[in-house]
């Protein structure tokens, strides 16, 4: 976190531009693909592949025209853990399959670009259910009667008066953070509240869905939907980068001058 965002002033920005389900009356194209692409770009997701790379699919019973669903886990852990619980329900293909770290704008990329086209593979994203719960729970609190929370949660803080979602400083840029961690949303609204005492009373965090949220993104005119930034989980920014090929640092070292 502290790599990615500086705590910055409140932005009142329209308290409209999203909704519990991010629906409403939505109007034409916010945002062009490509740059949706680029904002989810930085939020690693992870798949199941086969021996030759392709998903791995799962039948849809009486759904016409669709070849199957490809599912992509928000954890590693529970992609992982869909993995072990194949090979022991079916050895043979639970030992050709394993997991693959994609990020979510190809995901969405690849989606998009099947998208009514006959025998299409249909995209569902697995949330862990430690983050559905607590989705559940906030719901709950606000008042809302809320047994199950359908899709993918994504957490936003919301402050000041009038409430206006919280903006952090990104670069030279404000933009408004969601959060696939409730946990680590409030670990950085407790640095904000010791910075900003006289409006952490008025603090509060609302839970929407990515579903939602993607589909608002591309249909929905509005200019702040610009300053959205998804914040990945940070187990999942750490295991990929623990992927990464180490770099030459000792030869860059060694050939450096010196002081």
């Amino acid at each position: 976190m502290k790599s990615i965002f500086r705590l910055g002033a409140i932005g009142v920005v329209g308290s409209a531009i999203i909704g519990s389900t991010l629906g409403g009356n939505l109007r034409a194209s916010a945002l062009p693909q490509d740059q949706i692409v680029q904002k989810l770009g930085s939020v690693p997701v992870f798949t199941i592949t086969d021996s030759k790379g392709a998903p791995l699919i799962a039948s849809q019973p009486n759904q016409k025209n669709q070849a199957g669903v490809a599912g992509v886990f928000i954890s590693q852990k529970d992609a992982q853990a869909f993995v072990e619980q194949l090979k022991k329900k079916d050895p043979r293909l639970g030992t050709t399959v394993k997991v693959v770290p994609v990020s979510l704008g190809e995901v969405y990329k690849l989606d998009q670009a099947n998208q009514n086209k006959p025998n299409s593979i249909d995209v569902a994203y697995v949330p862990t259910k430690q983050q559905v719960d607590a989705a559940v729970t906030l719901l709950r609190q606000t008042g809302q009667k809320a047994n199950q929370f359908r899709g993918t949660p994504l957490f936003v803080a919301r402050a000041g008066k009038p409430l206006g979602y919280l903006t952090v400083k990104q670069g030279t840029q404000q933009v408004i953070p969601f959060f696939f961690n409730k946990e680590e949303l409030q670990r950085m609204l407790e640095r904000f509240k010791q910075q900003q005492p006289n409006i952490a009373s008025t603090v509060n965090i609302q839970v929407v869905n990515l579903e939602g949220m993607l589909q608002t993104l591309q249909t929905r005119n509005d200019k702040d939907l610009g300053q959205i930034v998804l914040v990945p989980p940070q187990e999942s920014v750490q295991f990929v980068r623990s992927l990464q090929p180490a770099t030459g640092t000792n030869r860059n070292q060694q050939a450096a001058p010196k002081r």
